[in-house]
């Protein structure tokens, strides 16, 4: 971790990109070819949404753990727990550095928790940056 200058113009760009892997992601079929991509990408833009909260405190992280931290640390109203997002983190690490592919089913849950909680943490988090700013 490395103190910074507190940057909320970078951390809504962030955001903004999160935001937009997430709405093309969600456009690709759930089988067997996408599978892994789709997990991939949906960690990303939940990991992105952390990564922004620690850009607009000034923080640059060195891992994957204090974004996934920051944004499960948020009280947020989702119809599913946030806790889920770090199975997410151990499924996508087991897919990129083990050869772990994803069945259909883990790659509808990952779908289902991006419906789920993206949007009630993207609006926490640009809330956030904005009263910062």
């Amino acid at each position: 971790m490395r103190i910074k200058r507190p940057d909320s113009k970078n951390a809504q760009s962030i955001v903004e990109a999160a935001e937009r892997e997430m709405k093309f992601t969600l456009t690709l079929p759930a089988n067997d070819a996408s599978g892994s991509t789709v997990v991939r990408n949906i960690y990303e833009s939940f990991r992105m949404l952390g990564d922004a909260l620690l850009v607009a405190k000034g923080i640059e992280s060195s891992d994957h753990l204090l974004p996934i931290k920051e944004l499960l640390a948020l009280q947020v109203k989702t119809s599913r727990p946030l806790g889920a997002i770090d199975n997410l983190r151990r499924l996508r690490h087991n897919v990129n550095y083990y050869g772990y592919k994803p069945n259909i089913a883990e790659v509808e849950d990952v779908i289902s928790l991006s419906k789920a909680c993206f949007e009630p943490l993207r609006k926490e988090v640009m809330g956030i940056i904005k009263g910062s700013s």
